[in-house]
């Protein structure tokens, strides 16, 4: 990110002092970074020696670009928006298939052979190539979505800008998310793991690794390769016990299966099908 330092010195500045929006270059700064985010040339987060990084100055930039910008009509064939952002362009030249009413935003980058079911990709979010976003499935800014992924119907990836350098969520190459799944608050999805229909990952939902002699706990973050459905445990209130949501992993995913295996399949493993 050392090639964007002086961008990132403007749109820090602007930040901090919003009347530096009125200056050609700082308004100039918040364009280019936008441009360069929709191109592929700069992501919200990147993944440092194993870990991630956000970087809190394209989040502000994506905040910027929201005070300079004006609402606008933008009519696409029979649809009309109304908006300040317009919609991504230039698709075909991308290599990416957007289906009919899928919407895809400008300041988003697909990367060639995605796949966008009528479904949803905001601002700042990257998804990697050979990835499926399934029909009514979202994704939330800044998120980043690997490649060779399948989101399918009605998964939500949660999305984030304030405060500006908050972790998006993270779902890495290779993963399969079930249907209605809910993933938000910066929770990261390693390598090639499955996510059973209905699993609600926060930032604090207890992830419990059910597969060995004794309960392992983990927050915020899904293994390479776990097979994880939604699970249930008694925690004691006042007015009694009672079950509360968390998620559980029940093991890994076999070698056997191959990386575009179906949500059934990588269950079927572990006799856990509905």
């Amino acid at each position: 990110m050392d090639e964007f330092g002086e961008l990132a010195r403007l749109i820090d500045a602007a930040y901090d002092d919003r009347s530096l929006l009125e200056r050609a270059e700082h308004r100039a700064a918040v364009d280019q970074a936008l441009e360069h985010l929709d191109q592929g040339r700069l992501r919200s987060a990147s993944p440092v020696g194993g870990e991630w990084q956000a970087h809190p100055w394209v989040g502000r930039a994506i905040l910027l670009y929201f005070a300079i910008r004006g609402m606008e009509v933008h009519e696409v064939g029979p649809f009309e928006f109304h908006d300040k952002i317009p919609l991504k362009r230039n698709l075909s030249a991308a290599q990416v298939r957007v289906v009919p009413p899928g919407t895809v935003r400008y300041g988003s980058f697909l990367e060639p052979g995605v796949v966008v079911m009528p479904g949803y990709v905001n601002i700042g979010a990257r998804v990697g190539s050979g990835t499926m976003v399934d029909t009514w499935a979202t994704v939330g800014s800044c998120a980043q979505i690997g490649r060779e992924c399948h989101l399918a119907g009605g998964v939500g990836i949660g999305g984030v800008l304030e405060p500006p350098g908050a972790m998006p969520v993270v779902i890495e190459d290779g993963c399969f998310i079930g249907s209605r799944a809910i993933i938000v608050e910066g929770v990261r999805v390693e390598q090639e793991a499955v996510i059973g229909a209905g699993v609600v990952l926060t930032g604090s939902t207890v992830v419990i690794d059910v597969s060995g002699p004794k309960p392992v706990e983990h927050r915020g973050r899904i293994p390479a390769r776990s097979v994880v459905i939604p699970g249930t445990r008694n925690k004691t209130f006042p007015a009694g016990v009672y079950g509360v949501p968390c998620a559980l992993i029940i093991g890994q995913r076999q070698q056997s299966t191959d990386r575009k295996v179906s949500l059934n399949a990588a269950l079927r493993d572990y006799g856990v099908l509905a």
